[in-house]
């Protein structure tokens, strides 16, 4: 199988860079439903639900260019 061709529609108008070797947060809420947002390369997946803040804090160890949903 040839994966040359294979590309991700997953494209943004605005990149965030991040630094390596610190620990990362997250703070993650909606204003009208329940939103999930996910980085699964990094192995995070998180629910902003309306009227809650949810925060995730992950160390950056690794360069890279990983892609959320």
């Amino acid at each position: 199988e040839n994966n040359n061709y294979m590309f991700r529609l997953l494209d943004v108008d605005n990149r965030l860079i991040l630094p390596i070797k610190n620990y990362i947060k997250f703070l993650i809420n909606s204003s009208d439903v329940i939103h999930s947002f996910t980085i699964p390369s990094l192995g995070i997946k998180v629910d902003a639900i309306p009227g809650r803040m949810n925060q995730i804090m992950i160390p950056m160890n690794r360069s890279g260019l990983y892609f959320g949903q």
